[in-house]
């Protein structure tokens, strides 16, 4: 039984499948020295929502991951297949971290989804699903702890 490397539903098409494909080169290249690069994948008028914020529009945009990547050391993303309907996409990644303000800039491995949505060859929209408690409150010195405590109590 051989494996797609894209499951599709609906109608194909490479532009999709192109943008999807900078969407993963960038994220594995993003640095806060490169952020005029989102532009090359975002629409002017993108929409991007996390666990942390919403924000509207490619210069919001730019302006939130310039912050969020001012203390990362390196980020890093292994994409999984991505499921393709048209132009809607969810892309699993496993996110690998290292920033200077969490767990001492040791590695941090995150896991989460993108639920994209592609027009004219670029992303119209992205939300991003993750664990915040994967990423922060577990690598927090004296509460990470007591939370790696209780999911090892409840699972």
């Amino acid at each position: 039984m051989s494996t797609a490397s894209v499951i599709e539903m609906g109608n194909h098409s490479s532009s999709v499948q192109e943008t999807l494909g900078r969407f993963t080169q960038l994220f594995n290249n993003l640095c806060a020295g490169n952020m005029a690069e989102l532009s090359s994948v975002y629409s002017e008028n993108v929409t991007f929502t996390d666990p942390f914020t919403s924000v509207h529009g490619i210069d919001e945009l730019t302006e939130y991951f310039s912050s969020a990547y001012a203390n990362v050391i390196s980020c890093g993303f292994d994409f999984g297949e991505p499921v393709v309907n048209g132009e809607d996409v969810c892309i699993p990644w496993v996110m690998q971290l290292r920033h200077k303000r969490i767990r001492k800039g040791n590695p941090v491995a995150v896991e989460g989804i993108s639920q994209l949505v592609i027009r004219e060859g670029r992303v119209l929209s992205h939300r991003d699903y993750f664990d915040i408690g994967q990423l922060l409150y577990e690598n927090l010195p004296l509460l990470g702890g007591v939370i790696r405590w209780i999911r090892n109590q409840a699972g």
